[in-house]
C-alpha cells in the first residue's frame, strides 16, 4: 500500500512538473516577408495579446498585408487589414477588426529595447486605457542613447530607468519614451537584419514605403 501511494505521489508530481513546463514554453511565430524571414517569440505574461496574435496567424489575417508605416531609428509597423493590394497613393493605418485588446503592460520587465514586438493603438485622448489594436503591431528598431540623454529623460519625466534598461538603451538601442504606454507582447529571436532592411527602405510623406513590402505568410513554428 505504501509503495502504491509513493508511486501515485511520484506520478502526480511528474504531472504537475510537466504542466508547469508546458506553461513556460513560449509560442514561436515565423513572419515570412518580401525581404526575408523574422522569427518572434510571444510572451506568456501577456496572454490576451498572445492568444489574439495566434488566432490571427491561424486565420491567415496577416498573409498579404504590408509594412505600412516605417520610421528609421524608431520602428516598423504592419497589420492594417486594408493594406492588402493597396495602391501606393492610398492612406493606411486605420484598418482593424473592430475590437481592441485590454492593455497588458508588464513594465519594467518588458521595455522598448531593439527587437521588441509591440501592439499598436490609437492615441491617449481617444484611448486612455491604452487598449491595443486587434491586428496592428510594430517591431522596435530605435536608436542608441548616451548616459547623459537617459539622465535627462529621467529628470524631465520624473522616472527611473532600471540598470537593465540603461544597458540595453546604450548598447542595443530602443525607444524609451514609449515605455509603460504600449503593450509589449513578444520579441524577435532571429531576423533583425531583415527588420533593419525594412526600416532603411525609402518612404513617402506618410512614412509608407514607396515600394510595397509584404508579409507573405505567418506560421506558428513552435509552441
Amino acid at each position: 500500500m505504501k509503495k502504491l501511494f509513493a508511486i501515485c505521489v511520484l506520478a502526480f508530481s511528474a504531472l504537475i512538473s510537466f504542466q508547469m513546463q508546458a506553461q513556460d514554453v513560449e509560442t514561436i511565430v515565423q513572419i515570412d516577408t518580401d525581404y526575408g524571414k523574422i522569427k518572434v517569440k510571444l510572451f506568456n505574461e501577456t496572454p490576451l495579446h498572445r492568444d489574439n496574435f495566434i488566432k490571427n496567424v491561424k486565420e491567415h489575417r496577416y498573409d498579404g498585408l504590408l509594412f505600412h508605416r516605417v520610421i528609421k531609428q524608431f520602428m516598423v509597423q504592419a497589420g492594417d487589414i486594408n493594406s492588402k493590394d493597396a495602391p501606393i497613393e492610398q492612406h493606411l493605418g486605420d484598418g482593424d477588426l473592430g475590437y481592441t485588446i485590454p492593455a497588458e503592460i508588464v513594465y519594467p520587465k518588458y521595455f522598448h529595447k531593439r527587437g521588441m514586438l509591440c501592439a499598436a493603438r490609437v492615441g491617449d485622448e481617444e484611448n486612455p486605457e491604452h487598449a491595443s489594436s486587434a491586428t496592428q503591431f510594430y517591431i522596435v528598431t530605435g536608436k542608441f542613447f548616451t548616459e547623459m540623454e537617459l539622465d535627462k529623460q529621467e529628470q524631465e519625466k520624473d522616472i527611473t530607468f532600471t540598470p537593465e534598461q540603461r544597458q540595453a538603451y546604450m548598447l542595443e538601442g530602443g525607444t524609451p519614451h514609449l515605455d509603460g504606454k504600449y503593450t509589449i507582447f513578444g520579441e524577435v529571436l532571429k531576423g533583425m537584419k531583415v527588420v533593419d532592411k525594412i526600416q532603411f527602405t525609402e518612404t513617402n510623406a506618410d512614412d509608407r514605403p514607396v515600394k510595397n513590402i509584404k508579409i507573405k505568410t505567418m506560421t506558428i513554428v513552435k509552441k
